[in-house]
């Protein structure tokens, strides 16, 4: 599975944690970003992300950020995008089920690393469910 992984500056240090985690666990990571803990504008990371993973690039995104809500807002902005904040692993397993989220946000002010890698293994190993939740899904995107 193809991943790609981003952040701000609050997210940083997460991001490093996961990428590690994730490539031990033989996926194929890229990462948007950023390069070091310096305050940064997470947009110019979000869109490069989210674009890729709107154009069928990357199967998946992760991004992290001090509250989630930013990069979350941000990569919303994307009509193909449908990202999702989980602060606990059976959010994100619902974000999948039931929302087909393709990009999970993590808030790493208000989370351990354990929790994080348990948010992200959820989100990679839970389907989208399909059926009554698909019809729902069509009607997100604005036309």
């Amino acid at each position: 599975m193809k991943l790609a992984i981003g952040s701000d500056h609050a997210g940083f240090d997460y991001k490093q944690m996961l990428l590690q985690w994730l490539r031990d666990n033989g996926y194929e990571v890229q990462d948007f970003g950023t390069d070091s803990a310096d305050s940064v504008d997470y947009p110019d990371y979000v869109h490069p992300l989210a674009t890729a993973v709107e154009n069928g690039e990357f199967e998946l995104g992760l991004l992290l950020c001090g509250s989630a809500n930013g990069v979350c807002i941000t990569a919303n902005k994307h009509q193909g995008i449908r990202a999702a904040i989980a602060w606990e692993p059976e959010l994100a397993t619902l974000a999948r089920q039931h929302n087909n989220a393709n990009v999970i946000c993590i808030p790493a002010r208000f989370v351990s690393d354990e929790t994080a890698r348990a948010i992200a293994s959820q989100f990679l190993n839970t389907a989208f469910e399909g059926g009554r939740h698909q019809t729902r899904v069509s009607k997100i995107a604005a036309a």
